[in-house]
């Protein structure tokens, strides 16, 4: 083979290995500085633009330390569909929560297919709302720490979630989202603290993560189905509930959820739920805060009739058997399950 010819080649095989690569957009280069002091607000929002209107798959990294941030709403549609936020550092609230207390998300996601969020640690600094509520002071309500709304195809993985004023993680109208490695984790008395909310969506899996709150570690909401939870340490907090439902005629329900080889610790309750149907628990084990481990209270109207299953569970209370909780609700029960079926 000639020279030329190889040297053609060679360009050829260069050339579309940098077309193969994405845009990578760090948000030093918009003025962020990990000080933690720093408001670096406007730079991850000039970052994620960049990165949302780039034509190719694209990576917004925010590198080690510590960023300040006010509300960022991350806005889509982009224009591709691959779009990596890679944090090796921390983001940080204001710990004056007057300054986004009012607001529904401190990070939202909206209408952005295709996320991937990827390490990192992001501190809600939800300590001193906290105490403001205990108070009985007039307070504003909290912001949620991290939502996505109506996204698909996305990713959140290796996070860690600290000390939200309100829910931690929230997955609102959305389709094909995993979440996986993640920790959430707030104090056992901090009020509204959910680790993951999870409505209005479908195909959702939560997995080998680890979530302690003073709320639910995984609540359900309306309009949900195809949810798979699996290899997820609970505790402290309220358990898994399904729940808050019914409040509207209209409301669609919950369904095709299934709950796997979870462990419990001191949570309030195991497992919830009100109005729900195609529901399996499957190898649950651990403490429950609460001699009632099990509970399903559902409306009389809406029964909770169909296909809810309970495998293999074992829930203690005070190193005694838990206790199980049955209204207007119907199970199959199949190996050990402890507390002893309601019905």
């Amino acid at each position: 083979m000639s020279p030329l010819v190889i040297s053609t080649l060679l360009f050829i095989s260069f050339a579309s290995s940098s077309l193969a690569r994405s845009a990578k957009y760090s948000v030093l280069s918009y003025g962020a500085k990990p000080d933690g002091k720093t408001d670096s607000t406007k730079a991850f929002a000039a970052a994620w633009s960049k990165a949302c209107a780039s034509t190719k798959p694209a990576t917004l990294y925010v590198p080690k330390g510590i960023f300040s941030l006010g509300q960022v709403i991350f806005q889509g549609p982009c224009k591709n569909n691959a779009i990596l936020v890679s944090v090796a550092g921390s983001l940080v609230a204001p710990s004056d929560y007057g300054l986004i207390g009012g607001a529904k998300n401190w990070l939202v996601f909206e209408h952005a297919n295709g996320v991937t969020l990827s390490g990192g640690t992001l501190d809600g600094q939800g300590a001193g709302l906290w105490s403001c509520k205990k108070s009985g002071k007039s307070c504003p309500s909290g912001t949620t720490l991290l939502e996505f709304s109506n996204s698909n195809n996305i990713v959140i993985t290796g996070l860690t979630s600290l000390n939200s004023q309100m829910f931690h993680i929230v997955i609102n109208a959305c389709q094909n989202v995993k979440v996986k490695g993640v920790r959430v984790s707030a104090a056992g008395n901090s009020p509204n603290t959910d680790g993951i909310h999870v409505s209005s969506s479908t195909s959702v899996t939560i997995l080998n993560s680890r979530i302690g709150t003073g709320d639910d570690c995984v609540s359900i909401g309306p309009g949900t189905s195809n949810l798979w939870i699996e290899n997820v340490a609970c505790g402290p907090g309220h358990g898994i509930s399904i729940g808050s439902l019914g409040q509207d005629v209209q409301e669609a329900g919950v369904q095709n959820v299934t709950v796997k080889t979870t462990t419990f610790t001191g949570t309030e309750n195991g497992a919830s739920g009100v109005q729900i149907s195609d529901v399996t628990y499957q190898d649950i084990h651990g403490s429950s805060g609460k001699e009632i481990a099990v509970k399903f209270d559902c409306s009389k109207k809406y029964p909770c009739s169909t296909g809810i299953k309970l495998e293999d569970i074992n829930l203690t209370y005070q190193n005694q058997p838990a206790e199980a909780s049955c209204t207007n609700a119907r199970e199959a029960a199949s190996g050990l399950v402890q507390p002893t079926s309601c019905l």
